[in-house]
């Protein structure tokens, strides 16, 4: 598991569990409420009906007091409550009803048919006495009583919630009553908005948990992506540091090389010509052996030379960029055959020396890749500086290499000329055109000493 991931998940795992619990709460908080405010407003909303109910009757009872004491007699009084009673109304469903003591309906202006009928035993659907019952409540100094009725304006049976009281002297028990199926379709309304709230509250910690996550994952993305830019440019920076260190190694041993070992072959070699002329003429053994041992004195010291040269040659501290180049390249021509075309121009500025190095090294390797493997007949190799910078550019026209190879070699080769040329502030080019030759191309924007 990459640190990355483990970060991640460290990061998540307590943000997922903290958001589930708060989910949770959030649920159970919402149902407790939700049932606490559905039964708070039932409450208050039947309170209202019924506090509406009984301001009904009472208005009811005034005007039937005024109509007893406007009357000529108990019967003119009678017929008139009755007809008061008939056409009195305050909603659609609103309306009143009066029965005798003995169960005998006598108003009723929703149902007309039911006026003149004996209702004493009539139970409703769920088999309570319901006039019965109505009468005992008036005859108890009047109350409240919820039964099943059918609703005039739907012609269902719903719940009904009625107040009733009682004309002693008359025996009647009248009342009124209000339905209360709207209750029920208020209390459906108010849990289906707390139901979206609470939908709305989960999709808003949804959101702000993937909002979270995003967070994270995307700083878990931009550490990574750090450390590996932070190791990248150490591993960079180690790359150049061994390819300073190397060419160190390489001028030392260079010059141990030249210094050290060749003066010994040339000390050599003199002391054989010196021994030759002590040899008598006669001796030609001795002389042939002697010959024979400085040719190969000869071809060591050559050897020395070269690969000391090879190294790190001393014409590129002592004299420059332009003479080593030159040199190397006469050394190609020589060595190769190779029709090539030089346009080196030299730098008004003076180039420090990694960018000294970097540029003899890619020619270098470059050369060495020429005859190696481009089969090419020509080469055009061009060193130009103007106001954007100092620009190399080789190409050949041999077999090329394919795009996939073309950082495919180890050592001092193309991957390597990238890396020297790219910690250096540079830019490097490959084109490779497989059948039309190989084209490198290096700048340095900076590269003054």
């Amino acid at each position: 598991m990459s640190l990355r991931t483990k970060l991640i998940l460290l990061a998540l795992v307590p943000l997922l569990v903290v958001t589930g619990i708060f989910s949770a709460v959030t649920l159970h908080q919402g149902d407790i409420l939700m049932e606490r405010e559905l039964q708070i407003f039932e409450q208050n909303l039947r309170r209202s009906k019924e506090t509406a109910l009984k301001d009904y009757v009472s208005i009811m009872r005034t005007a039937i007091e005024f109509v007893r004491q406007n009357a000529a007699n108990d019967d003119e009084a009678r017929d008139k409550v009755m007809a008061l009673m008939q056409e009195a109304s305050f909603s659609d469903d609103g309306y009143f009803y009066a029965y005798t003591h003995d169960g005998l309906n006598l108003v009723h202006a929703a149902q007309p048919a039911l006026v003149g009928r004996d209702m004493y035993d009539f139970q409703d659907s769920s088999g309570n006495y319901l006039i019965q019952n109505l009468i005992r409540i008036a005859d108890n100094g009047g109350g409240y009583y919820q039964y099943l009725w059918q609703q005039p304006s739907t012609g269902r049976e719903v719940d009904k919630v009625g107040y009733v009281e009682q004309i002693e002297d008359w025996q009647w028990m009248f009342g009124t009553g209000l339905y209360i199926d709207d209750i029920a379709a208020e209390m459906r309304a108010i849990e289906a908005g707390v139901d979206a709230n609470v939908k709305q509250t989960l999709w808003a910690i949804l959101l702000a948990l993937m909002v979270s996550i995003g967070v994270v994952v995307s700083a878990g993305v931009l550490f990574n992506v750090h450390e590996h830019r932070l190791a990248d440019q150490n591993l960079k920076e180690l790359s150049h540091k061994t390819v300073q260190h190397q060419e160190e190694e390489r001028r030392r041993v260079s010059r141990e090389l030249h210094d050290g070992i060749n003066q010994l072959l040339v000390s050599v070699k003199y002391r054989l010509e010196t021994a030759m002329t002590h040899i008598p003429e006669g001796d030609s053994v001795a002389q042939e052996s002697l010959v024979k041992g400085g040719e190969v004195l000869n071809r060591a010291i050559q050897e020395v030379r070269r690969i000391s040269h090879d190294l790190r040659p001393s014409v590129l501290d002592d004299l420059g960029l332009l003479a080593a180049l030159n040199q190397l390249l006469d050394d190609f021509r020589e060595r190769s055959g190779i029709v090539m075309d030089i346009d080196i121009q030299p730098p008004q500025e003076d180039i420090s020396e990694e960018v000294t190095t970097t540029l003899y090294r890619i020619v270098q390797e470059a050369l060495s890749n020429v005859e190696k493997h481009a089969q090419a007949t020509r080469l055009a190799l061009s060193l130009e500086e103007d106001a954007e910078g100092l620009f190399l550019c080789i190409s050949d026209n041999g077999v090329g290499i394919a795009e996939k190879d073309a950082y495919a070699r180890r050592g001092i080769g193309l991957r390597n000329m990238r890396e020297r040329v790219e910690f250096l502030g540079g830019e490097f080019e490959v084109s490779p055109r497989p059948g039309n030759g190989t084209r490198i191309m290096a700048s340095f924007k900076q590269y003054q000493a």
